[in-house]
C-alpha cells in the first residue's frame, strides 16, 4: 500500500542504503529519493530534505509547470525516471543557475524547491528544503594548481554552508594532512597551520607562508603537548583515515581541554560499517553531523564556536 508522504530525503550517489537504515517507520524508494510518512527526522546521510513535500495532480507539462509556478518561482528536479517528459517540464520554469561557484561564496538567497514526477499525471514537490543548493549539489570552479590533491572541496564546502572560515593569523591544527590539501585551503585563507602525519606534505604545500609540518602519529599529540605551543586551537581539522570511534576518542580530549573552538572532521567508513558512531558524534555539544557533496562513504562531524563579535583575533 503507498505510504502517505511527509518528508522527503534524498541520499547520495549509491548511499541510499544507510540512509534508509537510519531512518524510522515504513519507507518508499524512489531512485535515490526516499519517502517517509514521519516528521522530518535526522538524516546524516541525505544531502537534502523535502520539508513539505505535496502530490500535485497534473493534467499535463504545461499543466505542471503552471502548478508549480503557483506555489513559488524557484524549482529544481529530481528525475528517476520519465526523465523526457520532467525535462520538458522544468524547461517551462523560470532558470535557475547552477554554476560552480568561486570560494568563498554567499550563500544562494532565493529559497529553493525541489520536485520530482510519481508518475506522469502526478508531482511530488516541496517549496521548502534544507538545502539551498541544487538537490544538495555543492559545485566550485576548482583550483587545478595550487593544492596537490581534491580533498579541499570539503573544507570548501563546509566552510560555504556555515558561512565561517579561517581568518587571517588563526592557528589550525590539521591532523592526518598529507599530502596537503586541507593545508592548502587554510593558508590560502591567511591562516597559520601546523599539519601532522606520518607522511610528509607535498613540496609546494610545505613552502607555503604559515605551514608547518610535524611528522609523527596525530593520535598520540595530546592538548596539553600543545598548549606551551598554541594558547589556542581555533580550527581542528581532520581528514585522517582511520576507525571513527578512535577519532571519537582523540576529538572528546581535545573539545573537554577548552582549547578548541571549532572542528571539522571527516568520517570514514568501510563497507558494512556499523554508522551507530556517527550519532555518538552528533550527541557532542554544539556538533552537527552531515553528509557533503564531496564527501564519498563518509560524513563530516562539524561544531562551531559561536560567531565572532569583532574582527580582533583570539590567542595571536
Amino acid at each position: 500500500m503507498p505510504i502517505d508522504i511527509v518528508t522527503a530525503y534524498l541520499a547520495p550517489e549509491g548511499l541510499v542504503h544507510p540512509l534508509v537504515q537510519e531512518l524510522n517507520g515504513e519507507t518508499a524508494v524512489h531512485g535515490r529519493l526516499v519517502l517517509s510518512p514521519l516528521a522530518a527526522q535526522k538524516a546524516h546521510w541525505a544531502e537534502n530534505v523535502w520539508l513539505a513535500p505535496k502530490k500535485i495532480p497534473v493534467q499535463s507539462i504545461s499543466d505542471a509547470a503552471r502548478k508549480l509556478k503557483a506555489l513559488q518561482r524557484n524549482w529544481w528536479l529530481y528525475s528517476f525516471h520519465l526523465h523526457r517528459r520532467a525535462a520538458l517540464i522544468q524547461e517551462q520554469l523560470p532558470h535557475v543557475s547552477a554554476r560552480p561557484l568561486f570560494f568563498p561564496a554567499p550563500l544562494p538567497a532565493s529559497p529553493l524547491g525541489s520536485w520530482t514526477l510519481l508518475d506522469a499525471h502526478t508531482l511530488l514537490a516541496s517549496a521548502r528544503c534544507t538545502s539551498p543548493f541544487p538537490n544538495g549539489t555543492v559545485n566550485f570552479v576548482e583550483d587545478r594548481e595550487g593544492p596537490p590533491s581534491r580533498a579541499y572541496l570539503k573544507l570548501w564546502e563546509t566552510w560555504t554552508r556555515f558561512q565561517r572560515h579561517p581568518r587571517p593569523g588563526e592557528f589550525c591544527l590539521d591532523a592526518g594532512g598529507s599530502p596537503g590539501g586541507w593545508a592548502w585551503a587554510a593558508a590560502a585563507l591567511g591562516a597559520r597551520v601546523l599539519s601532522v602525519d606520518r607522511a610528509p606534505l607535498a613540496p609546494k604545500v610545505m613552502s607555503l607562508p604559515g605551514v608547518s609540518f610535524q611528522k609523527g602519529d596525530i593520535f598520540s599529540l595530546k592538548p596539553e603537548t600543545l598548549a606551551g605551543r598554541e594558547p589556542v586551537v581555533h580550527w581542528l581539522l581532520s581528514d585522517v583515515i582511520c576507525y571513527p570511534e578512535k577519532l571519537f576518542d582523540w576529538v572528546v580530549g581535545w573539545l573537554e581541554s577548552g582549547m578548541c573552538e571549532n572542528f571539522i572532521c571527516t568520517l570514514k567508513f568501510q563497507d558494512g560499517a556499523n554508522y551507530a558512531i556517527a550519532n555518538r558524534f552528533a550527541d557532542l555539544p554544539g556538533g552537527q553531523v552531515l553528509h557533503l557533496y564531496y564527501n564519498k562513504h563518509e560524513l563530516t562531524w562539524v561544531r562551531l564556536a559561536p560567531a565572532p563579535t569583532s574582527d580582533t583575533v583570539s590567542g595571536t
